[in-house]
């Protein structure tokens, strides 16, 4: 089932853009406490998901580098 959930999981930059609305959203202030947190709480799920993007870009790049400096 993670598989799943990694399927609908949206990509790095639909995430930032996201997060990046919630944040205004939050900023913006008006909204009851019931909305904030959940605001709040899909905020902090998709700064997850761009920290895994990132973590896995970064892997990727690791990878690359130890394979062209073994063959140097």
């Amino acid at each position: 089932m993670a598989e799943d959930a990694s399927a609908e999981e949206p990509g790095y930059e639909q995430a930032r853009e996201e997060l990046a609305a919630v944040v205004a959203k939050l900023e913006a202030g008006g909204l009851s406490l019931e909305d904030s947190l959940a605001l709040w709480e899909r905020g902090e799920s998709l700064a997850r998901t761009c920290e895994r993007h990132l973590a896995g870009a970064r892997e990727r790049v690791e990878t690359v580098l130890r394979d062209v400096e073994s063959r140097e």
